[in-house]
């Protein structure tokens, strides 16, 4: 069954409109003929506002119904059997979350235009901020899992380059990297359970996933838990769950607007969605389910405690997202749907605004604190807590954030870096040894003219 003409165009509109100024803010800035601020703050925010609008419509005309419908608009590089067909599945889950995702994206570039007045990367960040909200798009509507995998991409790639926005500052950069490590776990992950759908099911179809019809495709029980094991690597990584959580406050090294947008309202909860868009795949795989109800669960109980001895608003807001996220995945273990998705769409309101408000309740508490002439009487963290050993050891895990980083460090990182190194390596040997090839033919070619 397919959906009526205005539907499929209120979608394709959406879709295309952040994507269109992505295309036009990036060729502009490749030929080194970037837009100025009168001209980019304002697309941005129509391009924001249009795409909103559209869903918003598109969410109105799909209606009260059940169904999820498919909607295709073609192939991209169709001439050969792996080519990727541009699908979309709609249904009230995708289409809320679209719309919320780029009313989000509105509100962030109208502060963005504002907060990054004059700063050198201005065009750099707008940019990015289009590339994520055009993944995020295809993310929330993919109909298969090439779409899937390439808004999944785009949203990790916006994602590093942004905690590297300040890349004059050596810890900005390595904190990026940190990220890119982490997503290329969640990225295999992804990349692996895309392969084994396809090698079990033999296509590409979410529907298979998000649909519920994953046993009369012929995939067992077996299999699905398998996939859904990946998919939840996946999520972990994107979201920061445990054990994936340290480089969630390494990521604030962007800009305020960014870790608003990413790590406060979409992006950490992009992978929430994409198990409430698995869900029927979960209630088939009982051992995933159940393993996403403990990680949500241990996510939350370690989020809540090490939020409570950080020194930086920051690092304060990210752990008391993660806190609310593990309670998300929690409720999407149990079955709660409903009550999962109100929490993500409320939680991801709030945090915006607390991340985007942080800069001036600090400036406010700064002036209060100075007019009065003294800092408040704040009780010590450590004087609060009794002085047995279990608690005392339960404060130092908090401090130290669980003793993730070094773990991180020991078998993502370092293991990423030195890959990165040796792949380096390899690269200038190559063109150390083709090089001299090259030479040579253009010698004998100069020849052969004279």
């Amino acid at each position: 069954m397919t959906m009526n003409v205005p539907l499929t165009v209120l979608v394709l509109v959406g879709v295309a409109s952040p994507m269109l100024l992505f295309v036009s803010l990036g060729i502009a800035s490749l030929l080194d003929r970037p837009l100025s601020e009168r001209w980019t703050g304002p697309l941005a925010a129509s391009a924001m506002t249009i795409a909103c609008a559209a869903l918003l419509l598109a969410l109105a005309a799909y209606g009260t119904g059940n169904t999820a419908y498919p909607l295709s608009y073609g192939a991209w590089s169709a001439s050969h059997e792996g080519g990727i067909a541009i699908e979309f599945l709609v249904d009230r889950l995708s289409l809320a979350f679209a719309a919320l995702s780029a009313a989000i994206a509105g509100v962030v570039a109208a502060f963005s235009n504002r907060y990054l007045h004059r700063e050198r990367g201005y065009n750099r960040y707008f940019v990015l901020l289009a590339m994520f909200v055009s993944g995020i798009l295809l993310v929330a509507l993919a109909g298969n899992v090439a779409v899937l995998f390439v808004g999944w991409e785009l949203v990790g790639l916006s994602s590093a380059l942004l905690v590297a926005f300040f890349h004059e500052r050596p810890a900005a950069v390595a904190n990026a990297f940190r990220v890119v490590s982490v997503y290329r776990i969640g990225d295999a992950a992804m990349l692996s359970a895309a392969v084994l759908l396809r090698h079990v099911a033999g296509t590409d179809s979410v529907a298979l996933l998000f649909g519920g019809s994953a046993s009369a495709a012929g995939v067992t029980v077996g299999n699905a838990t398998i996939i859904a094991i990946l998919l939840i690597i996946a999520v972990a990584c994107k979201s920061a769950l445990l054990p994936f959580s340290s480089w969630l406050p390494r990521a604030m090294e962007g800009p305020t607007p960014s870790s608003a947008v990413y790590y406060g309202s979409l992006s950490i909860h992009a992978g929430c969605f994409l198990l409430l868009r698995a869900a029927p795949l979960l209630e088939q795989a009982p051992a995933a389910r159940l393993l996403v109800g403990v990680l949500g669960a241990a996510t939350a109980l370690f989020a809540a405690v090490t939020t409570l001895v950080q020194s930086d608003v920051k690092s304060s807001l990210a752990y008391a997202s993660l806190t609310q996220v593990g309670l998300i995945v929690l409720e999407i273990a149990i079955g709660w749907y409903t009550i999962a998705f109100v929490h993500l769409a409320g939680h991801a309101c709030f945090r915006l605004l607390q991340f985007l408000s942080a800069p001036n309740v600090l400036h406010d508490l700064h002036g209060l604190e100075e007019t009065i002439g003294r800092h408040g009487n704040h009780p010590d963290g450590v004087a609060m807590l009794p002085s047995d050993r279990v608690r005392q050891r339960l404060f130092l895990a908090a401090l130290e954030r669980g003793f993730l980083d070094s773990a991180l460090d020991r078998w993502v990182v370092e293991p990423f870096m030195r890959l990165t190194r040796l792949l380096t390596r390899v690269d200038e040997w190559l063109c150390e040894a083709v090089l001299p090839v090259n030479r040579a033919a253009a010698i004998d070619a100069e020849d052969r003219d004279e």
